[in-house]
């Protein structure tokens, strides 16, 4: 699809995501509605989507209507953030999806492609209540980065005792061949328990769940391996050495660090995808004609 094409398909005519925004102006209008029909109760305005599940829903809706054909390439990374006039990060997340979903494939060496849409039978995960993968990332770096720094003010030993069995404990799991996910979330939230804040305990729990979904497991196929594993094992280790020192700043920078490495991680899902997907077993094929 021709670059002008593509860009009118994504914001039609007329279209102003700020007017739509224009907080003021919904509830002016807000307002004359509820007036109108005689409501009693305030109508609230509908928040928007997050910004990759726009893309995502706009490129699902051209594959469906056949103007990126079955088999077909893609335009490259690039060249679709510059159209569609979002991000690289954003445009990854959409496409992630969009791969978890079963509408592209993602070659070695060659490109992104257009599967075969799946049926309503198989349609695959619903991901619209899912949070943006890198929203979460960023997220969790801010609170958990504050939860260290005052698990490191409130920490007892025993405390501390309890984190080096979680990291161990993903140690033992990883050298074992088993993704230590529970451990690892264990290790989180024995941090969290470290402040003595019950409440924080909730918080750092809730938001390492959220990464339990279709389109985390999707981005980790991609880039968890052992050797991401023993990184994060000597990261959580380094968060442990700040705590047991009674360091807060310190405490907060490595587990902000750690985070930040996550976050990078995630920014080059796609590229590692082009090293990993090809072959998978199970994956949904496009066109063997595709050039």
């Amino acid at each position: 699809m021709p670059p002008r094409m593509l860009r009118r398909a994504m914001n039609p005519p007329g279209h102003s995501l700020a007017r739509c925004l224009d907080s003021s102006r919904l509830d002016k209008w807000s307002n004359q509605f509820r007036q109108t029909l005689g409501l009693h109760m305030p109508i609230h305005s509908i928040e928007p989507q997050r910004l990759y599940r726009q893309i995502s829903a706009q490129l699902r809706t051209l594959i469906q209507a056949g103007e990126f054909p079955v088999g077909s390439r893609l335009p490259a990374e690039r060249d679709l953030s510059v159209q569609l006039g979002v991000s690289r990060p954003s445009l990854r997340e959409a496409l992630i999806a969009l791969e978890v979903e079963g509408y592209i494939e993602v070659r070695m060496g060659s490109g992104i492609y257009v599967c075969e849409p799946p049926s309503s039978a198989d349609a695959g995960f619903d991901l619209s209540g899912e949070e943006g993968p890198l929203e979460l990332i960023r997220a969790r770096a801010l609170v958990e980065g504050e939860v260290a720094a005052l698990a490191a003010r409130s920490g007892r030993k025993a405390q501390f005792d309890a984190i080096e069995q979680a990291i161990a404990q993903m140690a033992a799991e990883a050298a074992a061949g088993i993704k230590p996910i529970d451990a690892d979330r264990l290790f989180h939230v024995r941090v969290a328990q470290a402040t003595g804040n019950s409440v924080l305990v909730g918080v750092v729990r809730r938001l390492f769940d959220l990464r339990l979904g279709p389109l985390f497991d999707q981005l980790n196929s991609h880039f968890e391996t052992p050797e991401v594993w023993a990184q994060a094992i000597a990261e959580h280790r380094e968060v442990l050495a700040a705590l047991r020192g009674k360091d807060p700043e310190r405490a907060r920078a490595v587990m902000q660090r750690h985070m930040d490495i996550a976050y990078r991680r995630l920014t080059s899902s796609l590229t590692r995808a082009r090293k990993r997907t090809a072959g998978t077993p199970g994956a949904r094929k496009a066109s063997s004609g595709a050039s």
